[in-house]
C-alpha cells in the first residue's frame, strides 16, 4: 500500500487525465430525465458484453442517431431496425440476441415502469440493493450492466453515492490505493464519485496505464 502523500498523487493524477464519466464519453448529457437514463441504461447494456468499450459508446450513439433513444421508439422498431442500427456501432458480434434483448427490455420497461427510470428508482425507495436487483429484471442488464448503471447514475441520483464496486476497488488496488469506498472518497477531495469510479474502472480495464500514473506519482 501507497504512503498517503502518494496516495493523493495518484488520484490526482488518475482524475486529472482519466476523471471523464462513460456517460460524457458516449455522448449522453446525463440529467434526472426519462431519455438520459434510458440511454445511460442502453450504455451499460452494451458496456458489460465482452466487446471493447470504444465500440460499446459509438453504438449508443448509433442507437441515439437511430432515434432509438426512448423505451416506446425501441419497442415499436422493427428487430431489423434495431440489428441495423447495432451494426453501424460496430456491435456485430452480439448484434441478434442484443436486439432482441433491447426489444424485450423497452417493453418491460414501458409495461412496468411507464418508460421512466425514475420510477423504478421510486420503487427501490432508497434502497440500492433493490435498485440493483430491479435494474437486473431488465433483458440483458446482468449484475455487471447493473453495476455499471449504478456507478454512473450516482451523478444525478445523490442516495447512491458513493458507489465503488468490486470492479472501480481492483482499479485502486493495481494503483496501491485502498479498497474501502470512503477513503477513496476522502483521498479524491472534490471530484465527484462518479468521476472518481469511472477513472478507477479504466485503471482496472488498462494495466499499463495504471503502472505509468504509479510510476509518475513515486
Amino acid at each position: 500500500m501507497a504512503r498517503r502523500d502518494t496516495q493523493d498523487r495518484v488520484v490526482a493524477e488518475l482524475v486529472r487525465d482519466h476523471g471523464r464519466t462513460y456517460a460524457e464519453e458516449a455522448g449522453i448529457p446525463l440529467k434526472d430525465a426519462p431519455q438520459p437514463l434510458y440511454r445511460l441504461l442502453l450504455m451499460a447494456l452494451l458496456l458489460s458484453a465482452r466487446i471493447r468499450t470504444s465500440i460499446a459508446l459509438e453504438t449508443v450513439r448509433a442507437l441515439t442517431d437511430a432515434g432509438l433513444r426512448d423505451p416506446r421508439r425501441m419497442a415499436d422498431a422493427s428487430w431489423q431496425e434495431r440489428v441495423d442500427a447495432l451494426g453501424r456501432g460496430g456491435y456485430r458480434r452480439y448484434d441478434e440476441r442484443t436486439a432482441t434483448q433491447l426489444g424485450d427490455g423497452a417493453q418491460l420497461l414501458t409495461d412496468r415502469w411507464g418508460g421512466d427510470l425514475r420510477r423504478m428508482r421510486k420503487e427501490a425507495d432508497g434502497d440500492v440493493r433493490a435498485l440493483r436487483s430491479l435494474l437486473q429484471e431488465v433483458p440483458g442488464v446482468g449484475p455487471t450492466g447493473a453495476d455499471i448503471f449504478l456507478r454512473e447514475v450516482q451523478r444525478v441520483w445523490p442516495e447512491v453515492a458513493p458507489y465503488l464496486d468490486a470492479k472501480a476497488l481492483s482499479g485502486a488496488e493495481r494503483l496501491g490505493l485502498p479498497r474501502d469506498p470512503g477513503r477513496l472518497v476522502r483521498l479524491a477531495g472534490d471530484t465527484e464519485p462518479a468521476v472518481l469510479s469511472a477513472a478507477l474502472v479504466r485503471a482496472a480495464l488498462d494495466r499499463k496505464m495504471a503502472r505509468e500514473i504509479v510510476e509518475h506519482a513515486a
